[in-house]
């Protein structure tokens, strides 16, 4: 990518959380090639997770907030994968989203919006990317959103 993706987001505000740990049985990347995939990610601040449940005790653009601290999220892990050189990020591949929601809500991709805008503004063209946006009746430890990745990498 031409324009340095930690500039882009220190000028948007941005600021990548540390990786974060596993919290099961599964590890938080796996490299093939030049493809990472990287696990799902879960909406959380530095000072907690963001929990509820869209149609119900959030609205869509508190989902949207979530989805991006799971960009974020994900960005940090690319950058872990990468040895700390955030850089050596091609392209963002695909997104799979998943939004705990009530049945009727209908603007899952609206809220994953949250993510793919986020990583279109730092990532630039690279940050264009294949996805999905579904709702789950419930998501680990009552998130509100959760986001996996797959990136090309140097």
């Amino acid at each position: 990518m031409t324009h340095d993706i930690e500039t882009r987001l220190t000028e948007k505000g941005y600021q990548l959380p540390e990786a974060p740990a596993p919290a099961a049985n599964y590890v938080p990347y796996v490299r093939v090639g030049n493809t990472l995939y990287v696990s799902g990610q879960i909406s959380q601040r530095p000072d907690g997770l963001v929990t509820g449940k869209l149609g119900d005790t959030l609205s869509t653009e508190e989902g949207a907030e979530a989805a991006r601290l799971c960009a974020l999220s994900l960005l940090a892990q690319v950058k872990a994968a990468c040895g700390g050189d955030l850089s050596k990020l091609n392209r963002v591949v695909k997104l799979t989203g998943f939004v705990n929601s009530t049945p009727d809500f209908t603007d899952q991709p609206k809220v994953i919006n949250g993510a793919s805008d986020l990583l279109g503004e730092v990532c630039g063209e690279g940050g264009r990317h294949a996805r999905s946006a579904v709702s789950a009746a419930s998501l680990p430890m009552g998130v509100a959103v959760e986001i996996e990745g797959i990136f090309e990498i140097a």
